[in-house]
């Protein structure tokens, strides 16, 4: 443990006492979340797999691996992004950072060559070096501020791709509509943010994406419109084979159900997606599984955290799926991982993303309970 972390400790025991603990870097370090650590005990998994607390953060969104020791989360309400550090890589958090505060809903999180990429509504930033003044963070860089301001579905995933270049969604400002490009897209860019060109069309909100690491492909969850019965449309999970692709939107949803208020359009004319999720689970983070610690079946398997449904009669999702890939690279089922969040009609918890640790363990964020969770393979 480093002396700079005792300090903090100790100063944050003083603070309890004496009822002045206020939001900060002490803020981090304290339970201030909903995800009570003895609600971890209704959480089921396969056998062999533990879940414990990892670290709390005020609304943990999207995840980002950063240097080693290192792990970057954003934020929506909160307008936070925080820096958990494991300073010793012992696998356990040492210290939860504020590194920047304020911003407009900065969900996505993004590490490159020493940098840290934020996606806020309408703008790219980065915040340069910043891995070596986390205590002092630098002020950040415009990379890019043209993106649409729109609120609906204006919040972003991002991530830098196998080319080096950054990608970036812009949804639709709609429950359904067509409102043209930029909208409903998943675009890449340049680091600097020059060169922005389209990747995917007919996308209503993807929050997470990821390449297959043998093919290179990349591939992405999509959230189905709302108010077309509780048993449709289903989310979906998609595959991009080459720019430029049309996956329906908003004119066809899932593989064959076309919207009722924008008629004349085939489903054979888009591209369908490789997978039909539940109806309304509100897929979001999507990780393909790189841990040689986790058992074999999951190797190269797509982990998927789902937010949960907000208005559907029965709530669905709340929890993490595996999909497994065959010898072809395709879907080869959809099964429950992690579930127990949701607690009869009410959940107490709402998994956002899933990120892989350098150790082999994997992490799943909870915006709702101000938790990011650790899911380890094997004994303690």
């Amino acid at each position: 443990m480093s002396r700079r972390l005792i300090l903090v400790l100790a100063l944050a025991a003083v603070a309890v006492l004496l009822g002045l603990c206020q939001c900060g870097h002490l803020a981090g370090l304290l339970p201030t979340g909903s995800a009570e650590v003895e609600n971890l005990g209704s959480i089921r998994l396969p056998e062999g797999f533990t879940i414990e607390l990892w670290a709390t953060v005020e609304g943990a969104r999207s995840l980002t691996q950063g240097p080693p020791g290192v792990v970057f989360a954003g934020s929506r309400g909160a307008g936070k992004v925080h820096a958990i550090v494991d300073e010793d890589l012992d696998g356990q958090v040492d210290e939860v950072l504020v590194i920047a505060e304020g911003l407009n809903q900065p969900n996505g999180v993004a590490w490159r060559d020493g940098d840290l990429y934020v996606a806020e509504i309408a703008r790219v930033l980065r915040f340069p070096g910043v891995a070596k003044r986390l205590f002092d963070p630098p002020e950040p860089e415009v990379v890019r501020d043209d993106f649409p301001g729109d609120e609906h579905h204006g919040w972003k995933f991002m991530a830098f791709g196998p080319d080096g270049l950054l990608y970036v969604p812009v949804g639709a400002p709609c429950n359904v509509c067509d409102a043209g490009l930029p909208y409903a897209a998943i675009h890449r860019m340049r680091p600097d943010g020059s060169e922005r060109e389209l990747v995917a069309r007919g996308v209503r909100n993807t929050v997470g994406f990821d390449w297959h690491p043998a093919t290179g492909m990349l591939w992405f969850t999509d959230n189905g419109r709302d108010w077309m019965g509780d048993e449709g449309p289903s989310d979906e999970l998609n595959r991009v084979s080459e720019s430029g692709q049309h996956f329906g939107f908003p004119f066809c949803h899932g593989r064959s159900s076309p919207d009722p208020d924008f008629t004349g359009r085939d489903c054979a004319e888009f591209t369908p997606p490789v997978l039909e999720l539940g109806p309304h689970v509100a897929a979001l983070g999507m990780r393909f599984c790189s841990s040689t610690a986790f058992p074999e079946r999951y190797r190269n398997g797509i982990f998927i955290a789902e937010h949960g449904s907000w208005n559907r009669t029965k709530p669905i999702g709340y929890r993490v799926t595996f999909v497994p890939l065959d010898d072809r690279g395709d879907p080869a089922g959809y099964e429950t991982f992690a579930a127990g969040w949701l607690d009869g009609p009410a959940a107490w918890g709402r998994p956002v993303d899933v990120l892989f640790l350098l150790d082999g363990s994997m992490l799943v964020s909870d915006d709702k309970g101000n938790a990011v969770y650790r899911i380890r393979y094997g004994s303690k």
